[in-house]
């Protein structure tokens, strides 16, 4: 007998986004005396604080407009939000575990999307 649980659904969410609703669960919980933030709650606050540098209606759109290109599908495009690589070989280690390599065209427009925002 094996116990697996099902996975309901699924939403991609950028570091901006999380860090806009952990904001919202520390401002509850700082309000209520009793009740500490658990170690992992209280990490994942620090995290998103260090790593969040858009605004998540910007991180929003800069999703989208990756989403337009022909190689970005919806897990890439949130992870290269999250990180803005800045050059190629950042790219490149988005899309290290994909079957397909990505040219200097499709590196490049990527890396023009990332710019307008980072």
């Amino acid at each position: 007998m094996t116990i697996f649980k099902e996975k309901l659904s699924e939403e991609f969410l950028t570091v901006s986004q999380a860090k806009e609703l952990l904001s919202a669960i520390e401002a509850d919980r700082a309000t209520d005396e009793d009740r500490e933030m658990r170690y992992e709650l209280a990490r994942a606050v620090d995290h998103v604080n260090r790593f969040a540098f858009l605004d998540p209606d910007e991180s929003l759109e800069l999703v989208e407009e990756l989403l337009e290109l022909e190689k970005v599908d919806e897990p890439q495009a949130y992870k290269i939000a999250d990180l803005l690589p800045r050059d190629r070989t950042e790219v490149r280690a988005v899309y290290a575990q994909e079957r397909y390599a990505l040219d200097g065209d499709e590196l490049d427009a990527i890396l023009d999307v990332v710019a307008k925002y980072a």
